[in-house]
């Protein structure tokens, strides 16, 4: 977009994002480099924390008063823990994607553009006053036509509208972002944290894919592909006749908000078990289906209770109830190499294991292989002996004074290191960070290891089935390798016996038989050695094949043993 031929407007709105960033890059400039070469670099450390706060709360004020992208912008900023101080996250933690409303005739005037008809005609009833209104769109009820009801078999629904000109908006942003992104980027200070640039052009793909209904819907559709046998989780049906790029139509499915805890136990439902829940279900998204969603804020999810001679969906209680998604406008893709790397975290966090953690951040990428790990495994360990298992009840009872010594010091101990987002996780990260903070207000004493531990289990289960698989491959090829070799022996000194030369073979013949009877008592042996130790791993988990395989490792030991014996 060429900002010098936008609408005035525009050109204030690109103006005003870039000029503030130029302002808040001089300060950093002045007190991050100028002072501490002029001596002074205890002013600039006396007054970091303050000056952090001080930009997040005009930021703060900026995003409310510009909305569309600065909003989301605030929103990415307060999940940022691996780049940014506490001071900048806390403050933007409160920022809400909630925007004035958008005068109705406006709304209606795109959405029957959009639709080809009026919205007297495509509902039978349309509501003027929106369910919700955010930065880049805003909800209204409405009731379909007999005609389509009878199509789809819904009735209420809820319409999706952008707002008005968000595209152009969007468009601004973007191109101020990348502006400030090429500015940050020149910054030692910053470019040794991250890739400014990179994560623009990531949270631009993420923001284009928002405003394109066409493309949430297809999501919504894959989300409840995944969950279909799962009575745990609905999602909202897509009416398709009534969908464009700048509007959704979707099935009513509005209930209880899953942290509205007063409504949930009017409800006969147990907030610590909608916790729970929905805990074990993000775990789902993330190592069963691959398919995160990344915005699981209270707006976009439901607790849904089910008819009292419902069989329970999603817990054993006397009320049953679901879980219920929407708003797929913001999805993480977890590619196979992820997750490997992410299961090796889940084992090293349930395992409380300091340099399983530090190998499995590098394998995600999260920290660079160069990286001076030491001090990290060393603070790693002091963190899960220190506080290890607990939950949010018992963390708060620790001493304030200890907590927030040992924070701080952890704190700069990671800000120190070369720590970085890589592109496919930001939305991840985001998703992880909501869930955390929406489980811990569900339920005080939620336990983040507790809800780890068992999805670890079932990954160490699965590993060692996997690790099992491949070794008894491995055996199989060796083991065929192995007597295979005295046919192929044979087969070149025959050869050699019918060809022309002629040399002593009787010599070649009693080394290559020692060396075959060596190789298998080898084989022999490392077979002993697998079945042996396999054996004693799978003995808790399968005792049953833990015991046979420990009894097979005598015939390899036996033949290792007396193989030979009396041959030389």
């Amino acid at each position: 977009m060429d900002v010098a031929a936008a609408k005035p407007a525009h050109r204030a709105r690109y103006r005003r994002i870039v000029s503030f960033a130029a302002r808040e890059f001089l300060k950093i400039w002045w007190f991050e480099l100028v002072l501490p070469r002029l001596g002074f670099s205890g002013v600039s450390e006396r007054t970091r924390a303050p000056r952090m706060q001080s930009f997040a709360r005009r930021f703060h004020v900026l995003a409310v008063e510009l909305g569309g992208l600065m909003i989301k912008v605030g929103q990415f900023m307060s999940s940022r823990l691996d780049v940014l101080p506490p001071e900048i996250t806390q403050e933007l933690a409160g920022l809400q994607d909630e925007v004035p409303a958008v005068p109705f005739p406006d709304i209606k005037a795109l959405a029957e553009a959009e639709l080809g008809v009026s919205l007297e005609r495509a509902f039978a009833w349309f509501d003027d006053a929106p369910l919700a209104a955010a930065s880049l769109g805003q909800v209204h009820r409405a009731r379909l036509s007999d005609l389509d009801a009878a199509d789809t078999g819904l009735r209420d629904v809820v319409v999706k509208v952008q707002r008005p000109g968000i595209d152009e908006i969007v468009a601004t942003d973007l191109t101020a972002l990348r502006r400030v992104a090429g500015w940050a980027s020149r910054i030692r200070l910053v470019s040794d944290r991250v890739d400014a640039p990179a994560l623009v052009e990531e949270f631009a793909a993420t923001c284009l894919e928002e405003i394109d209904y066409l493309h949430e819907a297809a999501n919504a559709e894959r989300f409840a592909e995944n969950f279909a046998s799962d009575p745990r989780v609905s999602t909202p049906e897509i009416v398709w006749e009534r969908v464009t790029r700048r509007v959704l139509t979707l099935s009513d499915v509005t209930a209880i908000k899953i942290n509205d805890t007063a409504a949930l136990r009017r409800a006969g439902i147990d907030p610590s078990k909608v916790a729970d829940v929905f805990a074990e279900v993000m775990f789902d998204q993330v190592f069963t289906h691959s398919f995160v969603h990344a915005d699981p804020h209270p707006g976009n999810i439901f607790v849904t209770p089910l008819a009292a001679d419902a069989a329970p969906a999603a817990s054993g209680e006397a009320r049953p109830w679901r879980l219920t998604f929407v708003d797929f406008g913001m999805m993480a893709e977890v590619p196979d190499g992820l997750r490997d790397g992410l299961r090796t975290l889940l084992v090293a966090v349930a395992g409380r294991d300091s340099k399983g953690l530090v190998k499995a951040a590098q394998e995600i990428g999260v920290l660079l292989p160069s990286a001076d790990t030491l001090e990290l495994e060393r603070a790693l360990a002091a963190l899960f002996d220190r506080f290890g298992g607990m939950g949010f009840v018992e963390l708060s009872k620790v001493d304030p004074s200890e907590f927030t010594g040992f924070a701080n010091e952890f704190g700069d101990t990671m800000r120190s290191l070369p720590l970085q987002l890589p592109e496919n996780m930001l939305l991840l990260f985001r998703a992880v960070s909501l869930t955390s903070g929406m489980c811990s207000g569900l339920d005080p004493e939620f336990n983040v290891w507790d809800a780890a531990e068992p999805y670890a289990a079932r990954l160490i289960r699965d590993e060692s089935g996997n690790v099992i698989q491949a070794f008894a491959r491995q055996a199989a090829s060796t083991a065929a390798t192995t007597w295979r070799l005295p046919a192929r022996i044979d087969d070149v000194i025959t050869r050699i016996d019918d060809g022309t030369v002629t040399f002593d073979t009787s010599r070649l013949e009693r080394r290559l038989d020692s060396l075959m009877r060596i190789g298998r008592r080898a084989v022999a042996a490392l077979l002993f050695g697998g079945l042996l130790i396999g054996g004693a791993v799978l003995l808790a988990p399968a005792p049953v094949l833990g015991i046979v395989l420990m009894a097979a490792s005598a015939v390899p030991l036996l033949y290792a043993v007396f193989v030979g014996v009396g041959r030389r």
